[in-house]
């Protein structure tokens, strides 16, 4: 059987032989601290999974869903980005269920990209952004990411005529894999961009509320203008610790909104009722569980960050995400490398960065996903093995 030539490279190589090896290691008897994958290792909250179990036991719920959403969940998303970032939006025709913000990521590019067409990718970037392109027979031109630069793309550097051309931007703040921020500034300068060279713009927020230290991520939609050129995509996988309900949610540009919501009207026929009223109970109910959650992660961010930082590793503290971004030491050259030697003589699975571009092959992404205390031991084994 041969495979479509869409599929060609485009492959999850690195995350499976990393996975792979996890598994030879521990058939060996070893214990294995796994960084590798950013599923939050925490329950969510109580109220949600009591609203998640009594909407299963009703029966009404089991038909067909909306695939715009329930009018109820696209309130509460209203609702929520009011108070929360003081963006308007219309629940009738700004606001789009998704199953998972990955869902709209991947298919925002059919409704918008014909073959050929460019798209600009940051690089590293999470792989949804290039895989739903190439899907949708587009070309990536990438836009680096480096240190130098605080992690945000240099828009001078992209050729005009590739500016002009090109259908799409993807952006990410807080990002994955970097956990680099961006701040209103940043966001007006890419409003004028974007009208300048008619791009629309998606920007993935999926990890706003996990901030540390009295700092708040905004919306890229609460610049000015943003709505005219732009929709945002949010999910409550992680903000909520329901990565597995697969809930999220596209606001912003009607236009766009409408156009995505014909290609998943052929697609599926919306989330699962059930979903969608855990989904409005996490959004209404106190955010102080939030909060605490984002507390936790703090201070496991202090233990991996403070500890490696303590052996003389030169490792930045993230002020949100989680996920912290660690280059790769000499001797080594390559991520591949270092992640693969980490694993076989510490027993501690990370990300090789490769596996999110080119520009990532100086570093290794660490998620947050285990304890204060197990965090404590991967310092451990790292000082007695680095």
């Amino acid at each position: 059987m041969e495979i479509a030539n869409r599929l060609r490279g485009q492959d999850s190589a690195i995350f499976s032989e990393m996975d792979r090896l996890r598994v030879v290691e521990e058939d060996k008897g070893r214990d294995i601290i796994n960084l590798s994958i950013g599923s939050p290792d925490l329950p969510p909250p109580p109220h949600v999974v009591e609203a998640l179990s009594s909407a299963v036991n009703d029966y009404n719920n089991y038909g067909y869903a909306l695939t715009q959403g329930m009018k109820e969940l696209r309130q509460a998303v209203a609702d929520m980005y009011l108070k929360r970032f003081n963006v308007k939006l219309d629940p009738a025709t700004e606001i789009l269920s998704l199953m998972g913000s990955q869902d709209g990521l991947a298919h925002i590019y059919l409704a918008f990209i014909n073959p050929g067409d460019w798209g600009l990718i940051p690089d590293p970037g999470y792989p949804i952004y290039s895989f739903g392109l190439f899907l949708a027979g587009g070309r990536k031109y990438p836009m680096p990411l480096v240190k130098d630069n605080d992690f945000l793309p240099d828009l001078s550097a992209i050729p005009e005529e590739i500016a002009d051309k090109a259908k799409i931007m993807v952006l990410n703040y807080p990002n994955n894999p970097n956990a680099a921020v961006a701040d209103k500034a940043f966001f007006e300068e890419i409003v004028k961009f974007a009208r300048k060279h008619h791009i629309i713009v998606c920007h993935d927020v999926a990890y706003s509320e996990l901030a540390y230290d009295g700092f708040s991520p905004d919306s890229f939609l609460s610049v000015p203008g943003a709505k005219e050129v732009g929709v945002e995509f949010y999910s409550v996988s992680k903000t909520y610790n329901m990565a597995g309900c697969r809930l999220g949610f596209v606001v912003g540009n009607s236009k766009v909104i409408n156009a995505l919501e014909k290609i998943k009207s052929n697609i599926d026929y919306g989330v699962f009722k059930p979903i969608q009223q855990a989904g409005i109970a996490a959004l209404t109910g106190s955010q102080e569980w939030v909060r605490d959650l984002a507390s936790t992660y703090a201070k496991r961010r202090d233990v991996l960050v403070d500890g490696l930082v303590e052996l003389g590793w030169q490792v930045d503290k993230p002020k949100a995400s989680m996920f912290v971004w660690l280059p790769v030491p000499k001797p080594f050259q390559h991520s591949i490398e270092f992640a693969m030697d980490l694993l076989k003589r510490a027993g501690v699975v990370v990300v090789p960065g490769i596996a999110f571009g080119d520009m990532g092959d100086k570093y290794v992404r660490l998620a947050l996903v285990c304890s204060k205390e197990r965090l404590q031991e991967v310092v451990d084994r790292i000082s007695a093995h680095y």
